[in-house]
Formats: structure tokens, sequence, C-alpha cells
């Protein structure tokens, strides 16, 4: 492989907003908040503050699932905040999470602020009692894959999905290394779903309400206009997980929630009640007078 960057780093690195491409103005090497800002809080115990990416739909096909068993206390307000805009900066997102990422819950029955999607999943699971096994051997093998999509992740979006589809320029070794791990990712996946249902065992899990947004979308062909180019065909157990996942109505509706692009029979930019699905998404709101 040639070399054609003849970028050398500098003695000491220094911030310049204007590098970075279309997300450069909402990145910066500090923590806290740019500006002030109540959040908006609804009437559901539970208060999310999201967007419709894949750590947002964790928690959005979460909470769906939930309310399909009939856990009323799992009604929720799912508040979208537009991280294109900066509104992860302001003074009351940052108070519920202090790192500044979607997602982030506020559970007004506890008072208690939960951030990282891992988190919020867990979370969830414990104070409903659904979907993480309550046996030691089969909850361990639940957290393994958990953990394991937690640091996986990463890799697929912020290494292979940013310098294949959103770096302002594309450089050879950075696609090769980021898709060589992304691969290797993938087949770690197909190798375990070649034995078992689904990721720990046979029973649908927290495990996969975390993956099937990242991989599931992946080898779905739903992610990046990558599905050719990592060849998703060949994962054979992996996407039947993924099809089968996806025929359930619940993640069907957590995947509009908060989300802001696609057809908009699959957007509904705000959650507050059940009925909004039928009633607010994008087609059956009136079109907005841009004269």
């Amino acid at each position: 492989m040639s070399a054609t960057n003849s970028y050398a780093p500098p003695k000491v690195w220094t911030w310049n907003s204007e590098n970075g491409g279309n997300w450069a103005k909402i990145n910066r090497p500090i923590a806290g908040p740019t500006h002030e800002a109540d959040l908006p809080t609804g009437k559901h115990p539970l208060q999310l503050y999201s967007m419709g990416t894949p750590n947002g739909q964790k928690i959005t096909i979460m909470l769906e699932e939930l309310l399909a068993l009939g856990e009323a206390g799992a009604e929720y307000d799912a508040h979208l905040i537009k991280i294109g805009d900066g509104d992860q900066f302001s003074s009351g997102f940052v108070a519920v999470n202090p790192n500044s990422k979607i997602p982030a819950l506020f559970d007004t029955d506890t008072g208690s602020r939960v951030f990282e999607s891992g988190a919020i999943l867990l979370y969830l699971a414990e104070k409903f009692g659904h979907y993480l096994p309550k046996d030691n051997a089969a909850r361990t093998e639940v957290m393994n894959w958990l953990f394991w999509l937690q640091g996986s992740a990463p890799y697929l979006g912020g290494g292979f999905g940013h310098f294949y589809a959103y770096a302002p320029e594309k450089f050879e070794y950075p696609i090769n290394r980021f898709t060589m791990e992304v691969k290797r990712q993938m087949d770690v996946l197909e190798r375990e779903l070649s034995e078992h249902r689904y990721l720990g065992g046979d029973e649908y899990s927290i495990a996969d309400i975390a993956t099937w947004p990242w991989y599931g979308n992946l080898v779905l062909g739903k992610a990046y206009s990558a599905g050719e180019f990592l060849q998703v065909e060949s994962y054979t157990h992996l996407r039947r997980w993924a099809e089968d996942i996806l025929e359930r109505p619940a993640v069907q509706r957590g995947c509009k929630v908060n989300r802001t692009w696609g057809e908009p029979s699959e957007q509904l930019h705000e959650r507050h009640n059940a009925s909004d699905f039928d009633l607010k998404t994008q087609d059956k709101l009136p079109a907005k007078n841009t004269d």
C-alpha cells in the first residue's frame, strides 16, 4: 500500500474546529456544557433523551418490548436530542449525562439518572425483571455478549463507519484496518449464531437488543451503504438472526422513535404516547410551510 497522506503529527496537538468533516462542529477536546438550557419533561415515569442512532435504538426497542409485555411502568417520553445542533451540550443534558452522548435516561420514580446505553439496558432489565436471565450461568453468558457489544460497536461506528462513509477524505489504511476488524466481529457473531438462536443462548435478551441496531442493521444492508463491500450475504446465520428480530413489532416501533432521516413513515421524532405511532409519524403531520 502506497502512502498518499503526507501528514506528520506536530509535537503538540492543538484543536482546530474546522477540521474533521461534517461532524467537526460537535466534537471538542473538553467536556461540560456550552450553553444553558433546561431539558423538557413529560408525564411518564421514564424520560428518555435521545436520537434514533443505533445506540438510541437499543433503548427505544427495549422500552417497546417491555410495554408489549404489559409493563405499564415502562411508559416513556422520548425527547429528541439533535446532536448535529449540539443539544447534547446543554446544561440540562450534561446534568443527566456528563459525557454529552445520547441516549440518557431519567427515572422519575427513583430519581436516577442513567447514561451509557448498556447501563440503561441493564437498569431496565433489572427494574422490570425481563430480558436478563435469573439463572447465574445464563445471566453471565448474556452479560458476556452485552459487554462484547459495548467494546465492539465503536470499531464499527467510530472506526469503519467513520472512515468508510463519513470522513472528508478516503484513506486506504484506516478503511482496511477497520474493515478487517468488522468482518472479524461479524464472524464471531456468525459462529455463535450457528449454534444458538440468540446471543448467549435460546432466549431473546438485552444482548440481542444491544447488538441488533449495530450488526443487525449492518448485515441487512441498512448501514453505511456497505452491504456489498462487506459481503454481508455470506453471513447466513447472522442474517437469519437479524431478520428474525426485525419481525418483532416492538423492534419495528423502536426503530422509528427519535429518527429524523429516511422515509417519513419511519420517523417519529418524539414519542409521548403509544398512539403516536399511528398519528404522529412524519408522513401524517402537516407539511411545514417554507415560504
